[in-house]
């Protein structure tokens, strides 16, 4: 369970958390949206152990993220938008030395490996370093790397953004089993179709603040919209400039 109580975060004078609250139960994958620059990524960090809270409080299943970040990331499987990996490695390095910092068997890592390299399809770059291989493989290394070690939270920032359309299905049907594991799972996307698909309960981010949140349907209904993605946009105040712009566009051609 992660419970979020009024976290704050500023970075010199500019706050880009302002004061948030929200709770994502066992077995619920709950969706974490908002428009680029909203605090989703700061927000997910802090989550993770990553990045301290400058105020409120946040528990990762009873951890208090602020006074015991290390026990946080060791229970956490993160991973992050943009992938973190060392490029000079191959990824069966890679694998290797996060299953030693995570304290995995040699066995059980290889096994788990193994089961996940084949189900993302990266078999043939095992070998390759890192530095060499495509975005769309960088995240699979990522995401592999974030679940070697059987979490039981997952913070999944923008984890399907650059798979291929079997990846992103793996991904999505993974995300069920977790649930269904009991796993507290927060994942955000700008695939708005993707969330209202795999989401029990949506929080949207907007300047720091959270605007809305309750499951796809009750905010489809609050908004009298017909898809997440409206609702979206006339939350974060888009759906007017994006019907301007579409317009504006197709004048010019």
């Amino acid at each position: 369970m992660i419970e979020v109580e009024n976290l704050v975060k500023t970075f010199g004078n500019k706050s880009v958390i302002k004061g948030i609250s929200f709770t994502v139960k066992d077995g619920e994958i709950y969706g974490l949206l908002g428009p680029n620059g909203s605090g989703k990524s700061t927000t997910m960090k802090i989550l993770a152990g990553i990045t301290p809270p400058s105020g409120g409080k946040v528990l990762v299943d009873g951890i208090n993220v602020e006074e015991n970040p290390l026990e946080v990331k060791r229970i956490v499987g993160y991973v992050p938008e943009t992938p973190v990996l060392y490029e000079s490695l191959t990824p069966v390095e890679f694998f290797s030395f996060v299953g030693s910092i995570r304290g995995i068997s040699r066995g059980g890592l290889e096994e788990r490996v193994e089961r996940l390299v084949r189900a993302f399809g990266i078999e043939n770059y095992m070998n390759e370093l890192i530095g060499n291989l495509s975005f769309g493989t960088k995240q699979k290394v990522s995401i592999i790397a974030g679940l070697l070690h059987h979490p039981r939270v997952l913070i999944l920032d923008e984890a399907i953004n650059g798979l291929d359309p079997r990846s992103a299905r793996i991904m999505k049907e993974l995300l069920k089993g977790f649930k269904e594991e009991g796993k507290s799972i927060v994942f955000s996307t700008h695939i708005l179709a993707v969330a209202e698909a795999v989401c029990d309960r949506v929080g949207i981010i907007y300047n720091g603040e959270l605007i809305a949140e309750g499951t796809p349907e009750q905010l489809k209904s609050f908004a009298h919209e017909e898809s997440l993605e409206d609702v979206f946009l006339r939350l974060t105040e888009s759906q007017e400039e994006v019907s301007s712009i579409v317009k504006a566009l197709r004048e010019a051609f």
